[in-house]
C-alpha cells in the first residue's frame, strides 16, 4: 500500500521500498553472474580442499599485498591530492588498507566455503555500499584512492595463482570492484521511492539485465576503432584493461540511471565527472575515448528504449556529452570514427 506525504503525493510504503530494493539487488546479482559466467559453474565443481588451500595461501600473503597495493596507488595518484585540491587528511592509508584487508579476507573465506558469486554479491553489496558512502560523504574523489587500492590488491593476489585458479577467483574479486566502484546502494534506495509500475522503475528493470551486454559491446567496438591505443596498463584489448573498460561503461550507465531516479544532474556533476578528471589522465585514458563511449551509449539506448522512455534519459545523456565535450577537453574524436560507429 502507498501513503501520502504532507504535500499529498503518493509515497511507497516501507514494505514496498524493501521489496523494490531486494528485487533490484537480486536482479543485479543475477546479471553479475551471467556477465562473469564460468563454463560448467566451476565455483560449484571445484574441490573444497583445493579451494581452502588456495584461499589460505592468499590469506597468508594479504598483509604484504596491502602494502604493495598502496605503494602503487599512492605513486599513481599522490600528485592529484595537490592538483585537485583534496584535503590530505581525508586520505588515510592505514584505514584504507585495513578496510581492504577485511573485505578481501571475507571474500577469500567465502570462496573457501564455496559461497556462490551471486550469493556473495547479495550479502557483500550492502557492506561495500556503506564503505563507499563513508569515503564519499565529504569528498567523492576519495573513492578513487580506495577503489584503486582494492583493484591493485586483487591484481597482485591473482598473479600468484594458476590460470585455472585465476578464472574462478577473479569472479569473486570482481564483486568487490563492481559494488565498491558503483553507487549501487544509492541507486536501489532511489528506486525504492517509486511506485512499482512507474515509468522510471519499469525502464530500470528493463535495462538492467542488458547493462552488461551493452557495456561489453561498447568496449569491444571501441577496441575495434582504436586498435593501437595504449593506456597506463596496456592496450585496450588487454584482458584486464578490457574488463576495466566494461566496468567503466557500466559505471556511466549506473550514474545515468541514478540521475533519472533522483531527477538531478548532481550525481554526474558532483561525483562522476570529478572522479574521471582525476583518474583518467593518470591512467592515460583519452577524452576522445570517453566521448566515443557516450556516443555509443546513446545509440544503444535509442535501440532499446521506447519513445516514452527516451525523454527520461536523454537530458542527462546530453549533459554528460557537454561536460566531456571538445570545448572542455580539446582532444577530438575523428569524424570518420563517429560515422563508422553505427
Amino acid at each position: 500500500m502507498s501513503t501520502k506525504d504532507k504535500l499529498g503525493n503518493f509515497q511507497p510504503s516501507q514494505t514496498a521500498k524493501g521489496a523494490t530494493l531486494q528485487k533490484l539487488s537480486k536482479l543485479w546479482a543475477k546479471k553479475y553472474v551471467q556477465k562473469h559466467s564460468i563454463p560448467e559453474k566451476a565455483w560449484q565443481s571445484d574441490s573444497p580442499g583445493l579451494r581452502a588451500i588456495t584461499a589460505q595461501r592468499l590469506l597468508d600473503s594479504l598483509r604484504t599485498i596491502m602494502i604493495q597495493s598502496w605503494t602503487k596507488t599512492e605513486a599513481l595518484l599522490c600528485q592529484e591530492i595537490k592538483r585537485q585540491g583534496i584535503n590530505y587528511r581525508l586520505i588515510d592509508p592505514w584505514q584504507i588498507t585495513k578496510d581492504t584487508y577485511l573485505i578481501y579476507e571475507k571474500v577469500l573465506l567465502a570462496y573457501a566455503d564455496q559461497v556462490t558469486p551471486e550469493r556473495l554479491c547479495l550479502f557483500l553489496s550492502p557492506e561495500l555500499g556503506r564503505l563507499r558512502h563513508n569515503y564519499t560523504a565529504i569528498d567523492p574523489r576519495v573513492i578513487a584512492f580506495v577503489s584503486l587500492q582494492f583493484h591493485y590488491s586483487g591484481q597482485f593476489l591473482l598473479k600468484s595463482l594458476s590460470p585455472q585458479e585465476q578464472a574462478t577467483v577473479s569472479v569473486y574479486f570482481q564483486v568487490i570492484d563492481d559494488c565498491l566502484y558503483m553507487p549501487l546502494q544509492r541507486l536501489y534506495k532511489a528506486a525504492a521511492n517509486y511506485e512499482h509500475q512507474s515509468l522510471a522503475l519499469v525502464l530500470l528493470r528493463q535495462i538492467l539485465p542488458d547493462q552488461a551486454l551493452i557495456s561489453q559491446q561498447i568496449a569491444t567496438r571501441i577496441i575495434d576503432l582504436h586498435p593501437n591505443y595504449h593506456c597506463h596498463s596496456g592496450s585496450l584489448a588487454n584482458p584486464s584493461v578490457k574488463s576495466a573498460s566494461i566496468r567503466d561503461v557500466e559505471l556511466f550507465q549506473v550514474y545515468l540511471w541514478l540521475c533519472v531516479l533522483e531527477k538531478s544532474i548532481a550525481p554526474i556533476q558532483e561525483e562522476l565527472f570529478p572522479l574521471c578528471v582525476m583518474l583518467y589522465p593518470s591512467l592515460n585514458v583519452g577524452w576522445e575515448l570517453v566521448r566515443h563511449m557516450i556516443h555509443l551509449l546513446g545509440r544503444e539506448f535509442s535501440k532499446r528504449l521506447s519513445r516514452q522512455q527516451i525523454p527520461l534519459i536523454l537530458p542527462y545523456l546530453q549533459v554528460l556529452w557537454e561536460m566531456f565535450s571538445p570545448e572542455v577537453f580539446p582532444e577530438r574524436l575523428p569524424v570518420e570514427a563517429l560515422e563508422n560507429s553505427a
